[in-house]
């Protein structure tokens, strides 16, 4: 008897936390882009060229690098000389924002459905911007941590 009300006070600030961390993670940090100030390019000859984008819906978050995603459609073919991304890696992003699914984008990368491109290197230190087109012009972007070079070192 003595014990129920601290054991009922621990599991109500255990369900509590939970419960903040878990909006946290899917909606505290993250705010949706306006599309008109979101510019999305391609790496073609070692130079970034803007795209024309429709439907853009994007959302990013200040804390963390890697927060960003996008949705969209690309309304013209790729310029030649577009940098593909070795070894993209979409990164899943909150439930609610349902236009992308990483699971299915990178399955459709691993079969050729579509395909990877260098967006934007360096959009922060060490992240990539990755864009993955499919031949119908739909489109995803995301950030993705870059490989650090032996010459560059763990930590900058």
């Amino acid at each position: 008897m003595n014990g129920r009300i601290p054991a009922l006070l621990i599991l109500g600030a255990a369900v509590f936390a939970g419960v903040g961390v878990w909006y946290a993670q899917e909606y505290g940090f993250y705010d949706q882009l306006d599309p008109a100030g979101v510019t999305i390019t391609v790496m073609a000859n070692g130079q970034a060229v803007p795209l024309q984008a429709g439907d853009l819906e994007a959302i990013d978050a200040s804390s963390s690098p890697i927060r960003w995603r996008g949705c969209f459609r690309v309304d013209q073919p790729l310029p030649e000389g577009a940098e593909p991304f070795a070894n993209p890696t979409p990164l899943v992003g909150p439930n609610w924002f349902s236009c992308f699914d990483a699971g299915q984008i990178g399955a459709d990368l691993q079969s050729g459905v579509a395909k990877a491109y260098l967006s934007q290197p360096e959009i922060r230190p060490d992240v990539d911007r990755v864009i993955a087109v499919y031949p119908d012009g739909r489109a995803y972007g995301w950030h993705q941590f870059n490989d650090k070079t032996p010459e560059r070192g763990v930590m900058d």
